[in-house]
């Protein structure tokens, strides 16, 4: 039970407490409010009771993992207690890289091109688009 009685928990019920009976509050206001004839307040008046039992729910379960000391940590695969699961490093995956060279493949014009094009923006920075020589000529 003393934890329970913890400051953190202390505020967690005053919050629980507070939070459930402004929650009901608000819910009888709007059911005073949809008898004087506003219909959308009937909505409100189901809707304000579901937050309460939202922070009801919320504050049993806190009181529950407080009692039991924590949340259950989860267990892990194969029914292994977690002090005996042992992590084995694993070995790098090696990946020949071989460099790709134009003459792999058969002509591109297009990629050419636009690797042309690329090239000329990586040498002039400060170029646009539109400036592009290529451009000009017609090509596009």
């Amino acid at each position: 039970m003393r934890r329970l009685v913890t400051p953190g928990m202390l505020a967690r019920h005053v919050l629980a407490v507070a939070l459930i009976g402004g929650f009901l509050g608000l819910g009888w206001w709007q059911v005073s409010r949809a008898t004087a004839g506003n219909a959308l307040s009937w909505a409100y008046a189901i809707e304000w009771p579901v937050f309460a039992a939202f922070v009801g729910v919320i504050w049993f379960r806190e009181i529950r993992d407080a009692l039991r000391g924590g949340p259950a940590p989860a267990s892990p695969p194969g029914g292994e207690k977690a002090d005996q699961v042992q992590i084995k490093p694993r070995s790098p995956v090696r990946v020949a890289r071989r460099p790709v060279t134009a003459g792999n493949g058969p002509p591109d014009a297009e990629l050419d091109a636009y690797n042309d094009y690329l090239a000329w923006l990586n040498a002039n920075p400060g170029a646009r688009a539109s400036d592009y020589p290529a451009r000009r000529g017609g090509r596009g």
